[in-house]
């Protein structure tokens, strides 16, 4: 059966629809420390790559998908990320999360934002230092119909750590093959390897097992969380997809024709 323009329309409209009713939150907070000496005097977020600065790209990244409201948590330098907000004008409505008295990583962090975040069912979480042209709708789409708590970016890559999925591609554990260290949530006789993409989807109310004022990253929360709900990933092997956070990571973007 061939769509009738009408029918592509209200197809396309619905979509766009879907990503308008949830939240997104930038994770900006981090102190760059990878990134010196390029954040001796600015945040990670506002460390440029060819004239246009990973929180830039990342808030575009959102609005492209038809988010309107998105939250940036903000700790070293977040002075600078706020006149930067105030100087350029986005789409978005963006609220900032202010944890400039205490840095509490990307859990507690989420956490944190919650008040900001409780008018969305489901929040987008994306890593500023992180350039993709994964589609988030079909990221969103996805974690729709698996009905998962959260749904994690993954993709097959190189890494001293790896997520852990059963054959269904829900979380079952974690590796650290540097150390050797295993993480469990459920006892599978098999487990595909994928790499966390930084890019990510959760229901608010699972942010009720986050501890206030805690310092705590994702995955560890994941892991525990999967021991009792779904948690999905959701592999796009097929993207561009690129972690920012070295300076040679910068270099290589700064000296390819990506973009």
């Amino acid at each position: 059966m061939v769509a009738t323009p009408l029918l592509l329309y209200c197809i396309f409209a619905d979509k766009i629809e879907s990503m308008k009713t949830i939240s997104a939150m930038i994770f900006a907070a981090g102190l760059g420390t990878r990134l010196f000496p390029l954040t001796a005097d600015k945040p990670k977020a506002l460390v440029e790559i060819k004239g246009k600065t990973l929180l830039e790209r990342a808030i575009l990244k959102l609005e492209s998908a038809g988010i309107e409201h998105i939250v940036i948590n903000i700790h070293h330098f977040g002075e600078k990320i706020i006149e930067f907000l105030k100087q350029h004008r986005f789409s978005a409505q963006i609220e900032i999360s202010d944890e400039r008295n205490l840095l509490l990583d990307t859990a507690g962090g989420l956490k944190f934002a919650e008040p900001l975040l409780r008018n969305s069912e489901h929040i987008l979480l994306y890593n500023v230092d992180i350039i993709s042209d994964i589609n988030l709708e079909n990221l969103y789409n996805f974690h729709l119909k698996s009905g998962a708590a959260a749904t994690l970016a993954v993709r097959n890559r190189n890494s001293s750590r790896h997520l852990l999925f059963d054959e269904q591609m829900t979380l079952c554990g974690w590796r650290n093959h540097k150390s050797g260290e295993e993480i469990w949530a459920r006892n599978v006789a098999y487990a595909n390897e994928f790499a966390f993409s930084g890019i990510h989807i959760i229901r608010r109310e699972l942010l009720s097992n986050i501890p206030d004022n805690t310092k705590l990253s994702i995955t560890p929360f994941y892991l525990e969380s999967a021991k009792d709900h779904l948690i999905k990933g959701f592999l796009h092997n097929e993207n561009f997809w690129m972690d920012c956070g070295k300076i040679e990571d910068i270099q290589t973007i700064e000296c390819s024709e990506i973009f």
